[in-house]
């Protein structure tokens, strides 16, 4: 049994001081508010383990190279698809174990991977048509980060246009042929769900093969830009979300990412679904997206968890309290969320298919310690430290009882901003 002792602890009800918490077998066992000293003690606030409900990893490398031109969504494209065109299995190895470390070193201790670059240029596929997907998995248990490998669909390159250039590495002919290759995958660690790319990826009459039968999580990007919902309305006269309800895709398990640009018809039938929503804020506010209804949605029932998306940013107290500062512009008014729902939020492991998230007896050992003296914390209440901290102060992250990240140090990668430096300059000269 391992004790540790939280001078404050984030627990389902609160933020208590003075907690006695055990751990054994890799989940917690016991959690004692008001108790003496005893065993390892962690100064500042131990909050449960940050979910990244939705991550592209390998956009890590555009980080501070896509404004050009002022930055529109355009220039930011032709380099994300510049980049896609210049990884292997090898690379992609490093690039995400990097990425991944990052990820931990931020809190994080569960990532969802919507994995789209299956292939090798061209189309033509690796002598393990999974070598893609098999690198981000190994990557991930070398983070020590738990993973949920969303293998995306990806077959047409928008409403009645065929995959080219470098989409090319994206598709499998059809969702049969996606279906063969994900059923080949060596998960290991890591667990397999699925991903529809979005409803201009994956043509209408094959939409139904992913008709909702409860096995794993399902996630897809919706409505991300008005253009996409003109779109659909002029191929098939409807919203995405509404073609996605016909076919059946919609509901419990069913993850919405993004969901910017919803009508209240949409919001209603997210809400009676059971279907959920990923926000990803710093990406949607680096994209110029849009912000998008999460109050609506919440008040509809829809569940809410975030993500880091595109990479632009890896913070989840950034992406927690944007989801809130977002909804203050958008509605002119504060207090859109309490803090206790943006938490939740920012850790709702149930969106990627994991049991965690909480600091309590049964729940998987997953903690994040916070410090409360840095000169961004420095005299905030602990139940405020959401609003104040930033990934800088995260000190320590424990995942399933084993410690990742201790004094700021990632215990398994050696130097982990090294290895991103030298490995996004490699891909661009490359």
């Amino acid at each position: 049994m391992t004790i540790l002792w939280a001078e404050y602890a984030w627990l389902p009800d609160g933020v208590a001081s003075g907690v006695r918490i055990e751990i054994a077998d890799g989940r917690f066992t016991t959690i004692t508010p008001d108790a003496p000293r005893s065993g390892t003690v962690l100064t500042g606030l131990a909050m449960p383990g940050f979910a990244n409900g939705h991550s592209h990893a390998f956009h890590r490398a555009l980080r501070g190279r896509t404004h050009h031109d002022r930055g529109t969504f355009w220039t930011w494209r032709e380099r994300m698809y510049a980049l896609a065109g210049r990884l292997d299995p090898d690379s992609y190895h490093r690039l995400a174990r990097g990425v991944y470390a990052e990820m931990a070193l931020a809190g994080y201790t569960a990532v969802g991977e919507f994995h789209y670059l299956h292939h090798a240029p061209g189309g033509r596929r690796y002598a393990d048509p999974n070598a893609m997907g098999h690198a981000l998995i190994q990557a991930a248990e070398d983070a020590g980060i738990r993973l949920t490998l969303l293998d995306t669909c990806y077959l047409t390159g928008g409403f009645g246009r065929e995959l080219s250039g470098v989409q090319l590495r994206f598709g499998d002919g059809d969702v049969d042929g996606w279906a063969a290759r994900v059923g080949a995958i060596k998960p290991g660690a890591a667990r397999v769900g699925a991903a529809v790319h979005s409803v201009r990826a994956v043509p209408a009459d094959q939409l139904p093969s992913f008709a909702r039968t409860g096995s794993g999580p399902l996630h897809v990007h919706l409505s991300e830009q008005r253009a996409e919902n003109d779109d659909c309305r002029a191929h098939h006269g409807c919203t995405p979300a509404e073609l996605l309800d016909r076919a059946g895709v919609l509901g419990p398990g069913t993850v919405a990412v993004h969901a910017t640009h919803l009508t209240d018809s949409d919001v209603g039938l997210l809400s009676r679904s059971g279907t959920g929503v990923c926000f990803c804020p710093t990406t949607e506010r680096d994209l110029g997206d849009g912000i998008g209804p999460a109050r609506p949605l919440a008040d509809a029932g829809v569940p809410l968890s975030l993500g880091s998306d595109s990479q632009a940013v890896i913070d989840p107290f950034d992406e927690l309290r944007s989801l809130e500062l977002h909804e203050r512009l958008a509605a002119g008014e504060r207090g859109r969320f309490g803090v206790a729902e943006l938490v939740d939020a920012a850790t709702r492991h149930a969106a990627i298919g994991w049991d965690a998230g909480r600091v309590a007896a049964g729940a998987p050992a997953d903690l994040v310690v916070v410090a409360l003296d840095s000169v961004r914390t420095a005299g905030t209440e602990p139940a405020g430290v959401p609003f104040a901290a930033s990934a800088a102060d995260v000190t320590d992250v424990l995942v399933d009882g084993r410690w990742v990240v201790r004094d700021r140090v990632h215990r398994l990668v050696d130097r982990p901003s090294a290895a991103l430096a030298d490995e996004v300059e490699a891909l661009w000269r490359s």
